[in-house]
């Protein structure tokens, strides 16, 4: 690494020396930007890179909260306004027990490249509480969301930061708040974004991180003559993300055999159809059941509980064409890793953040794995909240195939600036140094029109 860029990493590590997941996230880009360094001296000079790895704000609150035998809960609730050097802070409110500053701020660096990469003018920024939503009647819910609000509300707004969903939030948190919202300001106007199509949300969110997962994988795969058809595929998770990878896989010809969640691994070598997929979207959206219940259903299916001593994940050493990794960050290691070599992964496309250590997103490109990066892999989600702040502003609503083929437009020209920013300053195919870099000048252009601020 570069003096002047091995100077900033030291610094992130010496201020947050305890927040992991942040400088795992800062070390994967300033491994990729540190190819600029001699070519555009004004990121030093400027010190651009010491401003962009530093939040311009991060707030920390608490969340009190009444549960249904009428006890007082409290909980820690955040949000990290990273860069608004393009635009409104843009990012979800995260709502599980392992949230942390380390956690929010990687997902808000993430975010903020995440958002450049969509073409239109969005920050970056992340939110969340340590609030567990699983177990908790609609009634807790409802109040926990209310009282959150309150301490919230008064940091975003629509010109200001929009926030959106993630793990443990979805429509039914976004629209608590958004009421709740209404309530203490008076105003109907779009600051969240993943609201029901009836209040001003708009058609495809639900689905748009995962097609556009499976729309930038396609582009990948067919700049290297291959497609999806008849390809067998590995998706982790069972919530939002890899539901809607795993429908439009289906509707692109490709075969589904593994989905998981926190309790385990499901495995299924006849594959996971349409009629199986609707059986999981009721199981985890609507009962908010455990994937174990499938293999009960259906006896062609194995299911493995997780060991929390084991070293690997056995989701990951299934024998398949194709890998989508839509759970959380750092779940494929490098034993995962090797066995996706092992069994010939031609291409693993991020659909969870970060959800590849930086040793085994090493090992998979060293083997040529194509490996989409979850900053552009899964934009959609985040591009599509764009679209719906665009909406709202308007006053209009977009039909589902408008919104679905804006969301097609995105992605490839997504893939096709990383791809470019990868021949010209790394080398063909590495879309990790694509993205990164590609997002960055983008951002630091902004930075460096905008002065010291």
């Amino acid at each position: 690494m570069h003096d002047a860029t091995q100077r900033i990493m030291d610094r992130v590590i010496q201020l947050d020396s305890n927040q992991t997941e942040f400088i795992q996230a800062v070390t994967s880009f300033l491994n990729s930007v540190d190819k600029l360094v001699d070519d555009i001296p004004q990121l030093i000079y400027h010190k651009v890179l010491d401003r962009i790895v530093e939040p311009e704000r991060a707030i920390i609150f608490r969340v009190p909260w009444v549960d249904d035998d009428g006890q007082m809960q409290l909980n820690r609730a955040f949000r990290v306004q990273m860069n608004s050097a393009l635009g409104p802070y843009k990012g979800g409110m995260r709502f599980h027990p392992s949230v942390n500053l380390s956690i929010l701020k990687f997902l808000a660096f993430e975010q903020t490249f995440k958002n450049s990469l969509t073409g239109l003018a969005l920050g970056g920024g992340k939110g969340g509480s340590d609030f567990n939503p699983k177990g908790k009647s609609d009634g807790e819910v409802m109040r926990f969301c209310q009282s959150l609000m309150i301490e919230l509300g008064r940091h975003i707004g629509e010109d200001t930061d929009v926030p959106a969903g993630d793990i443990g939030v979805g429509g039914r948190e976004i629209g608590y708040m958004y009421g709740q919202y209404k309530r203490l300001y008076n105003k109907s106007v779009g600051i969240l974004t993943g609201k029901h199509p009836s209040f001003g949300g708009s058609y495809i969110r639900p689905e748009a991180t995962g097609y556009g997962l499976v729309y930038l994988s396609a582009a990948m795969l067919d700049a290297e003559g291959k497609n999806l058809q008849d390809k067998s595929c590995l998706v982790s998770g069972s919530g939002n993300v890899a539901q809607f990878t795993t429908e439009k896989l289906l509707k692109m010809g490709a075969k589904v055999l593994t989905m998981s969640d926190s309790s385990g691994v499901l495995i299924d070598p006849s594959g996971i159809d349409e009629e199986k997929l609707a059986f999981i979207k009721t199981l985890k959206n609507v009962r908010r059941g455990r994937i174990a219940e499938y293999a009960q259903k259906y006896k062609e299916a194995t299911y493995i509980a997780h060991n929390g001593s084991a070293t690997s994940n056995p989701l990951w050493d299934v024998k398949a064409d194709y890998a989508f990794p839509c759970a959380t960050q750092n779940e494929i290691n490098t034993e995962d890793a090797k066995h996706l070599v092992a069994n010939g992964i031609q291409l693993v496309g991020e659909g969870a953040n970060m959800p590849t250590t930086l040793d085994a997103e090493q090992i998979l490109m060293d083997n040529g794995v194509l490996l989409a990066p979850g900053k552009a892999s899964n934009a959609g989600g985040v591009a599509v909240s764009g679209l719906e702040m665009v909406q709202n502003s308007q006053r209009l609503q977009w039909t589902p195939a408008q919104v679905d083929a804006q969301l097609l437009t995105i992605m490839k020209n997504i893939y096709s600036n990383i791809s470019s920013a990868a021949e010209k300053y790394s080398t063909k195919n590495n879309f990790v140094d694509g993205a990164n870099i590609a997002g960055f000048i983008k951002i630091s252009d902004a930075m460096l029109a905008q002065g010291y601020v």
